[in-house]
C-alpha cells in the first residue's frame, strides 16, 4: 500500500510539473488574422469624427489614461491617451497601452496593425489581446476615423508595464485566450441618425453598453448572461477595502428593468448629470460628450431589447 501511494505521488508530481511546463511553453502562442483595409487620413472632417468617437461614445480615455487623471476623465476633460491604467483582475494585472504616436505607444505600429488589434484582438507580434474593447464590428469608416485621430495626436513618451499575469492568468492565456473578431459582416459605413438600428450599433460596437451590461466571465471576457440584462460584477480596490459594482438591467422588463418607464428626455438628462454614484465604473465623463441624437438612438434601441427578468437589488456595495 505504501509503495502504491509513493508511486501515485510521483505520478501526480510528474503531471503537475508537466502541466506547469506546458502552461509556460504556451505563453507565446501566435495567431493569424487579416489586416483591415483601412488607412489613416489627414482629412480634417475624418479626424474630427475620430476625436468625437475617441473622447465620446468609444470612451478610450476612460481606460487609456494614467490613474492620476481619473477625476479629470470623470468630469469629461480631454486628457492625453498615454495609457498606464491597470485592471486588477483574478487573472492578474492588465495594463492599458499608450495610444499616442510615440515610440513607447503606437508610433511603430502600422495602420493595419492598429486596425487588426481593434477588430480582431491580435497584437503586432501575433499574440492575442484580452477581449475588453468593443470594436470588432465597428464600421470601416469609423475605424478609419479613430485611426486618423490617434495618428495626429501629440506623441507622448510613457512606457507602460507589461501585463503581469498570475498562474491562473497564464493558464487562461495558454489554453483559453484567442482572438475574437467580428460576429457579422462589418459594414463599410453606418448611417448616423436617431433610429434603433444606429443605437444598436453604438451600444454593441462603439460604446460597449453590451460589454458591461451583460454578465461576463472575468477570466476570458466571454459573455455568459442575457444581453443587456446586467449582473456583471466589477471591483475597484482601495487602501481601505474595495468597491463592488454590479451593472443594472437595461432591458425593458416591467419588474426589473432599471430604465423602464424613463422617457427619452429623462434618459438624455441622466447622461448630462455625470457620475452620481461614487466609484461607478460607468464612463460618465466621456459619455457626456455624446450628442442628443446618439443618445436618442441608444434609447430607441434599448426599448427593442428582449425583456429579461433579472433583479439587481444593489448596484454598489463596499467591503472593508
Amino acid at each position: 500500500m505504501l509503495r502504491f501511494l509513493k508511486r501515485a505521488f510521483i505520478v501526480l508530481l510528474i503531471l503537475i510539473a508537466g502541466f506547469y511546463i506546458t502552461v509556460l511553453l504556451r505563453q507565446n502562442r501566435k495567431f493569424d488574422a487579416p489586416y483591415p483595409a483601412v488607412k489613416a487620413t489627414t482629412d480634417s472632417a475624418v479626424i474630427a469624427r475620430g476625436r468625437a468617437l475617441v473622447y465620446g461614445p468609444a470612451h478610450c480615455a476612460d481606460c487609456h489614461t494614467p490613474p492620476q487623471f481619473k477625476e479629470e476623465v470623470s468630469r469629461g476633460m480631454i486628457v492625453p491617451l498615454t495609457g498606464g491604467n491597470v485592471f486588477d483582475l483574478p487573472i492578474g494585472k492588465i495594463y492599458t497601452k499608450n495610444l499616442t504616436p510615440s515610440a513607447s505607444g503606437i508610433g511603430k505600429w502600422t495602420d493595419g496593425e492598429i486596425a487588426r488589434a481593434l477588430r480582431y484582438g491580435v497584437a503586432p507580434d501575433g499574440h492575442a489581446l484580452f477581449d475588453i474593447m468593443p470594436f470588432h464590428n465597428t464600421s470601416d469608416e469609423d475605424l478609419t476615423a479613430i485611426l486618423s485621430y490617434l495618428r495626429q495626436q501629440l506623441p507622448i513618451d510613457n512606457k507602460v508595464p507589461e501585463n503581469n499575469l498570475n498562474f491562473l492568468g497564464k493558464t487562461v492565456s495558454a489554453f483559453m485566450l484567442k482572438p475574437a473578431g467580428p460576429s457579422q459582416q462589418v459594414p463599410a459605413s453606418v448611417k448616423h441618425d436617431t433610429t434603433a438600428a444606429y443605437g444598436r450599433y453604438l451600444a454593441a460596437s462603439v460604446a460597449n453598453c453590451r460589454g458591461c451590461h451583460t454578465n461576463r466571465n472575468l477570466m476570458t471576457g466571454a459573455f455568459i448572461g442575457a444581453e443587456y440584462a446586467g449582473g456583471f460584477t466589477l471591483e475597484e480596490k482601495t487602501d481601505s477595502g474595495k468597491y463592488i459594482f454590479i451593472t443594472p438591467n437595461l432591458t425593458p422588463d416591467n419588474a426589473t428593468g432599471h430604465i423602464k418607464g424613463w422617457t427619452q428626455q429623462e434618459f438624455i438628462n441622466r447622461f448630462r448629470m455625470g457620475r452620481l454614484i461614487p466609484h461607478s465604473p460607468m464612463p460618465w465623463g466621456p459619455f457626456s460628450h455624446m450628442s442628443d441624437d446618439e443618445l436618442k438612438a441608444i434609447y430607441a434601441f434599448l426599448q427593442t431589447v428582449k425583456p429579461v427578468h433579472n433583479e439587481v437589488k444593489q448596484t454598489l456595495r463596499v467591503e472593508k
